[in-house]
């Protein structure tokens, strides 16, 4: 019974370390997230300018633009509280 008062408490959310790191966390995994999702469209875009052999890669371009606007929404709706 000693023992458990030397235990950590994780749940507790008064450690500022702790604290931090979680927010470091979690903003790095949404900057990832986003060049996923950016970049998975991206190279869906190339690859259909590709495939339809278009001189002007205009489906790249829409693409990227679709991508950045599912990204934002996406870290929009992550980031609420």
């Amino acid at each position: 019974m000693g023992q458990e008062e030397n235990r950590p408490n994780f749940k507790d959310d008064k450690d500022p370390a702790g604290q931090a790191f979680g927010n470091y966390a979690k903003y790095t995994g949404v900057a990832f997230q986003m060049m996923a999702i950016i970049g998975g469209s991206a190279y869906l875009g190339y690859k259909i300018d590709q495939w339809y052999d278009h001189k002007v890669q205009w489906v790249t371009a829409l693409a990227c633009v679709l991508g950045v606007c599912l990204s934002i929404y996406q870290t929009i709706k992550q980031l609420k509280p």
